[in-house]
């Protein structure tokens, strides 16, 4: 199917300024769907309020406006401009809740404007709770036990029904605003209270606990001839009841059978084809009993999600501009793949390492904050890591939050094990520092499992990082054989130098004597089935490069890391300029960030 040759302008909305659950993603996918709109010969009209976005600069638009997204504003743009269609699905819940509200006034259709990427009525079925459990239904998945509410007093009616605790999900809201478990009649109304304020349509889901079960999520794409590809798979460290954007992440899924995540991908696709996303993304959670399988479908996001630039990155497949690709009418089977220059969009991605994201906290800044983590997201950031294995990927991210205290540790510990299985149970910023301790002080997996829920995988992983830190203290030396398997599971020079009490530096000039440095391997979708032509790269104590060297005179451009407080999109901002100019003046530019 050609591009559609009907759309000859488009509007596409912003997510506005960076909060919590809605941050450097969406000027990630904005920016992507500027550039791809442009290169189609569509003229781009923005608006978006954000002065540190990449996409706010002059040249990412035909025409940019930096005013509030609010209708008004929206309707005098569309009056001015006439756009022929409206770009929704890649500015967060911002642009979409934007979209709905024009819809619901009318102005959409007197001024004779089509959404692309998601129409209302997909919007309406995936944001909309009692909507999209219907369908759920119809797909023959399961949900959790649930009632609507509008009022508290609905809402205290139907616990009654429904039991203790509850979950408390208001709808079209992001970054679980809003949400949270009810275990009394007083967090009840106090939450549901809550949550109906933050509803832009006054609404809430109650819906059985499913906490502690296992959570997943999926990133999906459609085109409008039905092809669907699944482009990554993601499993939460944390198990339900931890939003997942606070939660450790993890790409591809490692605890799943291939039955499993195959029933995901069904339910998946057979999801994204009734809700009628056919021209772009979006992302389904679902969680799973640890103890008979069954399978909850918990919420869809009818758009580029927040886990759209996790999955992007984790797989090399750029979701955000396939979406505005799809958005103008393509098949998945006609946009190429840009690593590989020969497979096309319809490949689904396929992984030969694994990706661990982190979240970065900032309750350094506020003390007295409640550092529980709970299903409304509390993270100003995340750091990225790859590694061969979970182990290296786990390590690498840790100490890329820049956090003293975030990496695992070998020092002395005065707590009992006791002490530590008991505050391992409680989900905070620093928990997984803690399951490590209480894992090295003697706590079973089992114990650990029974105290956390998390997966006895993961955890039996960080046994195996305490093993191999033991058998590096324990060495009579450290010889070749005893570093590569520490740098294989990924530990630091430092982390190695404390654990033989030498500093850091001695250790890095032995291991380079005796020829030990990391080399780096490509991302490329395919699992080295096809060469790739893009430089994405990440370091890997193994025995080849994957880089290619080059004559050219290049410059490094040190990133910022994680957002924080303080340390945000801005930075990034700088970066890409810096690296745009570089690349004007002639230089080959390299990136490092994480």
């Amino acid at each position: 199917m050609p591009k559609r040759d009907d759309i000859k302008s488009v509007l596409v909305i912003g997510s506005g300024p960076i909060v919590i659950g809605q941050a450097a993603e969406f000027d990630y996918s904005g920016t992507q769907a500027c550039r791809v709109l442009q290169e189609e010969g569509v003229r781009v009209i923005l608006l978006n309020s954000n002065p540190a976005t990449i996409m706010t600069d002059p040249g990412f638009a035909d025409q940019t406006y930096i005013e509030p997204i609010t209708t008004p504003v929206l309707e005098e743009i569309i009056r001015i401009e006439r756009p022929d269609a409206i770009l929704p699905t890649l500015g967060g819940q911002t642009a979409l809740n934007a979209a709905m509200a024009l819809h619901s006034e009318g102005i959409l259709a007197k001024y004779d404007v089509e959404l692309i990427g998601a129409s209302f009525e997909a919007i309406q079925r995936g944001e909309d709770r009692q909507i999209f459990k219907e369908l759920v239904i119809e797909c023959g998945a399961e949900v959790a036990a649930s009632r609507i509410a509008n009022t508290v007093e609905q809402a205290v009616d139907y616990a009654q029904e429904l039991g203790y605790p509850l979950v408390i999900r208001p709808s079209y809201t992001m970054g679980g605003l809003g949400s949270g478990f009810a275990h009394t009649e007083a967090e009840l109304v106090r939450m549901v209270s809550d949550g109906l304020h933050q509803s832009p349509n006054t609404e809430v889901l109650l819906e059985e606990s499913i906490l502690g079960w296992k959570e997943y999520e999926l990133e999906l794409m459609r085109d409008g001839s039905d092809n669907t590809v699944a482009v990554c798979s993601i499993e939460n460290f944390d198990p339900v009841g931890v939003h997942t954007g606070d939660s450790i992440t993890v790409a591809p899924a490692l605890t799943l059978t291939d039955r499993e995540y195959q029933k995901l991908r069904d339910i998946g696709i057979a999801i994204i084809r009734a809700v009628g996303v056919d021209t772009g993304g979006c992302n389904i959670q679902f969680a799973i009993d640890p103890l008979d399988g069954r399978i909850i479908v918990i919420e869809m996001n009818p758009r580029v999600s927040r886990s759209s630039a996790l999955a992007s990155k984790a797989t090399g497949f750029p979701i955000a501009k396939i979406a505005a690709k799809l958005a103008l009418g393509y098949r998945l089977d006609e946009i190429p793949n840009d690593i590989t220059k020969v497979t096309p969009a319809s490949f689904e991605p396929t992984l030969d390492y694994v990706v661990v994201k982190v979240p970065r906290f900032a309750f350094e800044k506020f003390p007295l904050a409640d550092r529980t983590l709970t299903t409304t997201m509390k993270s100003v950031g995340e750091a990225m890591a790859m590694g061969r294995n979970f182990s290296s990927a786990l390590n690498k991210a840790l100490r890329s939050l820049e956090q003293k205290g975030s990496s695992f540790h070998w020092g002395e510990q005065a707590d009992s094990t006791k002490e530590l299985v008991r505050r391992s149970a409680v989900p905070t910023d620093g928990r997984i520092v803690t399951v490590q301790q209480a894992l090295r002080a003697g706590a079973s997996v089992d114990e650990l499992y029974e105290a956390t829920g998390i997966d006895p995988w993961f955890l039996d992983q960080i046994s195996l990082i305490n093993e191999v830190a033991h058998a590096v203290h324990a060495a009579p030396e450290l010889t070749y054989e005893v570093l590569v398997e520490a740098k294989e599971h990924g530990l630091s020079d430092y982390q190695i130098g404390t654990l033989r009490d030498v500093e850091e530096g001695e250790v890095r000039k032995l291991r380079h004597s005796l020829g030990l440095r990391p080399v780096f391997k490509t991302v490329d979708t395919c699992a080295g089935e096809f060469p790739a032509f893009t430089p994405y790269h990440y370091s890997s104590y193994d025995q080849e490069t994957e880089v290619r060297p080059s004559d050219a005179t290049k410059v490094i451009i040190l990133g910022s890391g994680p957002n924080r407080i303080g340390q945000g999109i801005e930075f990034d901002y700088s970066c890409v300029h810096a690296s745009f100019a570089l690349r004007e003046a002639g230089f080959e530019t390299i990136m490092i960030n994480c």
